[in-house]
Parts: C-alpha cells; sequence; structure tokens
C-alpha cells in the first residue's frame, strides 16, 4: 500500500506541475499574439508647465553601501524642479541615517526640495513608510524606488504622460541590472527575472489581464491607492496586495517594456534567500486576503483564472521540494513492483516541465536580441538552480499556509556594479537559517539514489536525478562559499 501511495504521489506531482508548465505556454502564446499590437502613444504635455507635481518616495532601511547613489540619480531625473519633490523615508538604525541627511541637506542647498523623515518603530514596514510619506504630501502622483535602483533621467518624461488618461492607476518600467555580469548567481537572476518582466508582464498586460507594480521602478496616482484602500502591511508583499486591489477597483495599469529602470541584483546567495522567502511568501497571503473577493468579483473569467495561475505559482517550490523527495523512492519502487507500463507517462510529464522552462526563458533572452546559441547553455542551469532554491521557498509557502508571522526582512546590497568590485567584507551579510543544512543532506541523498538507479541500470531516470542533484550541490556549495566568516 505504501509504495504504491509513493508512486502515485509522485505522479500527481508531476501533473500539477505540468499544469503550470501550460500555464508558461499560454503565457508564450499571449506574448506573440498580443503584445506585438501597436499600442497607443500617450499624449505627451506640450510645455514643462503642463507636468503635474510629483513626489519621489526613496524607502530605506540599513541601506548605507547604495543610498548615495540612489538620491543622486534621483537628483538628475529631467523635470521641472519646483514640480518634484523627493522624500526620503529612512528606518534605518546604522549610518545610512548620516548618510541619507547629509546627502539630503547638499541637494537642498543647491535648490532641490527634499525632505528627510525618520522613523523609530517601522510599523508595517514599507507599507508603513509609503504610507506615512504619502500623508506628508499633496501631490496626486507618486514614484518609487528602492534603495539599490537608479532611476533614468527621462523615468517621468516617459511615464507621467499616461496619466493623461484618467483611468491609468499606475505605470511600472522594466528592470534592469548594473551587475547582471557579476557571477553565475547573478546571469541566472537576471534570466529569471527577464522572463518576468519581458514575457509575464507584456503577455498580461497587453491581454488584458491583471499585473502588478513592483515595488519599485513605478509611479502611482493617488486615487487609484486612496480607492483601493491605501498602503496595508499585513502582508510581506505590499506593492502585489495593492495592484490587485486597485485593479479590482476598475483602475488600469500601464506597463512600458522599453523603459528600463537599473538596479543591482543580490551577489550573496544568503541575502537572495531572504528575497526569495519574501517575496514567495508575500504572494501566497495575498492569494489567501484577495482570491476569494477576485472570484466574487465581476471580472472577466479570463482574468480570475489568470489572477487564480499566478497568485498560486509559488505552490510550485512546494510541489518541486516535495517531488525531490518523492523521486528516488518512486523510481526504485516502481522498477521493484512492475510499474514500467508508467514509464511513459512519466517520461512525457518531466519532458513537458522542463522544456516549457527551457522554451520560456530561452525565449526571453532571445526578444531581447541576444543569440540563443549564447544562452541555452544556461537553461538546464536556471532548471537546476529552481530546484535548488526549492527548501527554501517551500518553508515559504509553509509559513504563509499557516499565518505564521514573519519580519519583513530587506534584500541586503553592497554597491556592486562591476566584476572587480568586493562585497565579502562588508556589514548586512547573515545566514540562511537551517536551510543549507536541509539542502547539503539533499544533495548527499540524491547522489546516493543515483548510485542506486545506476547499479538498478535505470538509464533513463539519470538525467532527472542529475538536474535535481545539482541543483542542491550549487545551492550547498554557494552556501559554503558564501558563509560569514
Amino acid at each position: 500500500m505504501i509504495p504504491l501511495l509513493i508512486v502515485w504521489s509522485y505522479f500527481a506531482i508531476l501533473l500539477a506541475l505540468s499544469l503550470y508548465g501550460l500555464h508558461r505556454v499560454a503565457m508564450l502564446y499571449w506574448y506573440f499574439r498580443y503584445s506585438r499590437c501597436s499600442t497607443p502613444h500617450p499624449l505627451r504635455p506640450t510645455a514643462p508647465e503642463d507636468y503635474p507635481p510629483v513626489t519621489v518616495q526613496l524607502p530605506l532601511y540599513n541601506e548605507m553601501y547604495v543610498t548615495d547613489r540612489l538620491i543622486k540619480a534621483v537628483s538628475r531625473l529631467r523635470y521641472p524642479r519646483q514640480r518634484l519633490r523627493i522624500q526620503i523615508l529612512d528606518d534605518s538604525t546604522d549610518h545610512t541615517q548620516d548618510l541619507a541627511r547629509a546627502v539630503a541637506a547638499d541637494l537642498s542647498a543647491r535648490g532641490f526640495l527634499v525632505t528627510y523623515h525618520h522613523r523609530m518603530d517601522r510599523q508595517d514596514y514599507k507599507a508603513g513608510a509609503l504610507r506615512a510619506g504619502m500623508a506628508l504630501s499633496r501631490d496626486d502622483f507618486f514614484a518609487i524606488f528602492d534603495a539599490d535602483f537608479l532611476p533614468p533621467p527621462d523615468f517621468l518624461e516617459r511615464t507621467i504622460p499616461y496619466f493623461t488618461d484618467q483611468r491609468v492607476g499606475m505605470v511600472q518600467a522594466r528592470w534592469g541590472y548594473v551587475n547582471e555580469g557579476y557571477s553565475l548567481l547573478t546571469r541566472l537572476q537576471a534570466m529569471l527575472l527577464d522572463g518576468h518582466f519581458v514575457i509575464e508582464h507584456s503577455a498580461r498586460y497587453f491581454s488584458g489581464r491583471f499585473f502588478n507594480f513592483n515595488g519599485t521602478a513605478g509611479i502611482w496616482r493617488r486615487q487609484a491607492i486612496e480607492e483601493a484602500g491605501g498602503w496595508q502591511g499585513d502582508t510581506l508583499t505590499e506593492d502585489l496586495d495593492l495592484s490587485y486591489r486597485a485593479q479590482m477597483k476598475g483602475w488600469r495599469f500601464v506597463f512600458v517594456p522599453n523603459l528600463v529602470c537599473p538596479s543591482e541584483l543580490p551577489v550573496d546567495l544568503h541575502a537572495l534567500r531572504h528575497q526569495q522567502y519574501r517575496w514567495t511568501k508575500g504572494s501566497l497571503q495575498v492569494c489567501r486576503k484577495l482570491l476569494p473577493a477576485i472570484w466574487m468579483a465581476a471580472l472577466p473569467l479570463r482574468v480570475k483564472i489568470e489572477a487564480t495561475c499566478h497568485l498560486t505559482a509559488n505552490v510550485n517550490y512546494l510541489l518541486m521540494a516535495a517531488l525531490t523527495v518523492l523521486t528516488p523512492a518512486s523510481l526504485v519502487l516502481r522498477y521493484r513492483i512492475g510499474r514500467e507500463g508508467l514509464l511513459f507517462w512519466e517520461t512525457s510529464l518531466v519532458l513537458f516541465s522542463v522544456v516549457s522552462i527551457g522554451v520560456f526563458y530561452l525565449v526571453t533572452q532571445v526578444e531581447q536580441g541576444r543569440r540563443w546559441t549564447a544562452r541555452i547553455g544556461h537553461i538546464p542551469l536556471i532548471v537546476a538552480f529552481g530546484i535548488g532554491m526549492s527548501i527554501n521557498n517551500a518553508r515559504a509557502v509553509i509559513d504563509a499556509l499557516r499565518s505564521r508571522e514573519s519580519p519583513f526582512v530587506r534584500t541586503a546590497k553592497y554597491g556592486i556594479e562591476s566584476t572587480g568590485d568586493a562585497w565579502t567584507d562588508k556589514t548586512y551579510r547573515s545566514l540562511g537559517h537551517g536551510i543549507p543544512i536541509a539542502e547539503s543532506c539533499l544533495a548527499l541523498y540524491l547522489a546516493a539514489s543515483l548510485g542506486a538507479l545506476v547499479a538498478l541500470k535505470n538509464w533513463g531516470a539519470l538525467p532527472l536525478m542529475l538536474l535535481l542533484m545539482a541543483g542542491f550541490s550549487y545551492v550547498s556549495f554557494l552556501a559554503v562559499l558564501h558563509a560569514k566568516s
């Protein structure tokens, strides 16, 4: 009974992963069908006097290595100076306070409208800081940039005109990366994020489905925020939460794929773990909070189905973690209990899941003008890396489903832009709880299972086992390499 339960659980998980693979295929279809259609160019004000006042909000928390870079980049925005207000919303407890105050004072002396605000309690974390900043401004538009971003000088010139359409509540730019080539880890992150922006955002936006503000590199209309209920801190992804609430109120969002806002990718695996945990848990919190209301709302069925796929997508990590544990046992048990007839279905489901991921991210690179021959070698690495991160992110899924409280842990950034920049001697480094130990144990478990499959001459299962083992071996290696000395 137990062997059969293991085998059928294994196939059920493969089937579920394949369904999410089908969703990736649908994304590609929407992208090619809709994103190539021309969109009306926004009406542009004819004179600088027509630009509305804008407040640029810069939420900070212990960002001493990137604060100066951020504020100076914002000061280079091309916009009428008397219509541009800069809010530094600082919750920091370290030297970041002094740095931010000094830069603010310098800009103020040069004629910029800059205000510095420091909170002591961090209530509701970033959502609380943005909400507090809104209460101190009378402007109708709020541009938001996280500490590791460098907005291009024409950012406001290229986003504000979209708001001539009174239905537009938010405009989102695409992320770029100043340190994409720093390491294999940053290259893999860039490819994964490119998939989100180049394909997912474009497919959702151009096909009329909901997409989300990404917490930074975007600009909001005050009325949209207020009608949606304002910034709320009951999830770890306040941006996703507000996005869905605003669109359910009828506000239209705009994605500008050719407006790229550079940012810094995490170079430390442990910082990346915190980021992935926050994003994964937050999305499931928003799912629990809003999905029932989405299905009860007067929305098109296609919007409801896509919202469900979007908000539940991170369950994939829990499925992958379970699959990793079950795969070796299932392969051996199926061999012993004579279920070889399932080989065709197993191979089909595995191939579809893996190939859908590979094609998705390869198309992402080609659509950016990059040669597929130069990127195809990264595709197995992307799949393996996603597998390796599954334990960390599965913990986030479980914590969200259990309603377990956890603080908002920001992603440490070190001002890394070139391969010559060092980060190992800098502050903010941290370890990842017991996750690295679990990942190392799984890598050893998979290595032993690989040996068992070789002994059984089950050659067809070796590619899947190698992929699983490679993923956990890679993150285990990085965990040791990036460990605090």
